[in-house]
């Protein structure tokens, strides 16, 4: 993926900071709601994006086929920002918002807000650092440079929500998830690595 497609899709993903900012200003309750619907809404047009066949017999429905070039023009800036098996299966706004659900759901606010600020931040700096200024590369691609960025970040996220201890924590734990990539997803994983070892370090030591 270029640099220009990674800009565009980090761009998206940042989008979900709209989480832990409603979090913030309107309770768990009305986040729950929120992200609840989205991931329903995410949930119904998946197939559309990944099957062209249903994105046409709908195209045909609805007559979009007069404005076929926006359309097409929509569909390639998509194809574009996607990954490769995100293309033939399920995306990555679907595993962040399962994600997000389960940790507003279940964990302290702080710990919440933290975890999926951090999730979403975090990811976006390590890929605009790692990509064009990464010269240290290990076997998997990941690069020293974009994981010490993610971990800058994602500790002075931390330090000013929580305090110093759950910063050193959660940015490494974030860090660790970012590298490996943790299955199903990292977009799913990283939030939730952060949100258990804060809560765990929390119960252990304090």
């Amino acid at each position: 993926m270029s640099m220009k497609s990674e800009l565009k899709r980090k761009t998206l993903h940042l989008t979900g900071l709209s989480v832990p900012l409603l979090y913030l200003l309107l309770g768990q309750k009305v986040t729950i709601g929120f992200v609840a619907t989205a991931l329903i809404v995410f949930i119904i047009l998946e197939p559309f994006r990944i099957v062209e066949e249903l994105r046409d017999k709908v195209k045909r429905k609805l007559g979009l086929y007069v404005r076929e070039e926006v359309i097409a023009l929509v569909e390639k800036e998509l194809e574009a920002i996607s990954r490769e098996h995100e293309k033939y299966s399920i995306g990555a706004h679907i595993y962040f918002t399962v994600g997000a659900l389960i940790i507003v759901c279940f964990f302290p606010k702080d710990i919440a807000i933290g975890a999926i600020t951090v999730a979403t931040l975090g990811d976006a700096i390590a890929a605009i650092i790692g990509k064009p200024f990464g010269k240290h590369r290990f076997k998997n691609g990941k690069s020293v440079e974009g994981s010490l960025a993610y971990f800058v970040t994602a500790f002075l996220i931390l330090f000013v929500l929580i305090d110093l201890p759950h910063a050193l924590i959660g940015a490494l734990a974030g860090m660790l998830a970012e590298f490996y990539e943790l299955p199903p997803d990292d977009n799913f994983s990283n939030q939730i690595a952060v949100a258990i070892a804060i809560y765990a370090f929390r119960r252990i030591f304090f």
